[in-house]
């Protein structure tokens, strides 16, 4: 009874064992598996978009880029300090010029954002930090002081600085809808700064000078002569 016990014992053992080895000849390999998961993972949402539009966004000269960024950062504020002028003005001249401003400036972003968009360019949310923080110092002045600060910072400073470079990007940029879009602008630039200059508040002759000398000096072109329509013509952006 001793050698069937033994050989039944022997019988199953070899069962185990081959059983075992068919297991594991037969189960997929975690490490294989592995392996191709870390040299092909799977797409994620929204990068085909991404990736096309930074292709689109490539095709604009970073100039022009720049350019469309700041002059709607300059663009933002300008309204900001003119809405809070429309209201806060105690000349009727003044808050009669801030209004043409809201109106005309508004329209301008609105055509510049359409263009960035057009292009595949991000524009800030709001303006540059520094360009809020004048607009929240101007809001501390009030009556006559209010009134001539407004008109020589944002009538007058900031749009000197606006035609400069509207002046500059008239001959630098590339794209040919910006360059439309800047010969467009800026004569209005220019028609804002005569009507400034010739507020009270813009401090005469030690302020503004001649309005009419300085903007003709400003004229696109170099010509000598004023491409800016006579204040309160009713151009528009």
């Amino acid at each position: 009874m001793a050698k069937p016990l033994q050989f039944s014992a022997i019988a199953v053992a070899m069962a185990f064992s081959l059983g075992g080895a068919h297991a594991q000849s037969t189960a997929p390999s975690t490490s294989s598996g592995d392996s191709s998961a870390r040299t092909a993972p799977a797409a994620q949402p929204g990068t085909g978009t991404r990736n096309t539009e930074s292709k689109k966004d490539d095709k604009v000269a970073r100039g022009d880029r720049k350019f469309i960024q700041e002059a709607a950062e300059s663009g933002m504020a300008e309204v900001q300090a003119a809405k809070l002028a429309s209201a806060k003005a105690s000349d009727p001249e003044v808050k009669k010029f801030a209004e043409m401003l809201v109106e005309q400036h508004t329209r301008s972003n609105e055509e510049l954002a359409q263009l960035a968009k057009s292009k595949a360019i991000e524009l800030p949310a709001t303006a540059p930090r520094a360009q809020r923080k004048e607009v929240e110092d101007l809001g501390k002045k009030t009556g006559a002081e209010f009134d001539r600060q407004f008109v020589r910072e944002v009538g007058i400073k900031d749009h000197e600085k606006d035609i400069k470079k509207f002046q500059n990007a008239s001959k630098d940029v590339k794209d040919p809808e910006l360059k439309a879009y800047v010969t467009k602008t800026l004569p209005v630039l220019q028609e804002h700064l005569a009507q400034a200059k010739q507020l009270p508040q813009a401090g005469g002759e030690k302020m503004g000078g001649s309005a009419a000398g300085d903007t003709a000096r400003m004229g696109a072109g170099g010509s000598g002569k004023s491409s800016a329509p006579a204040a309160g013509s009713g151009s528009r952006y």
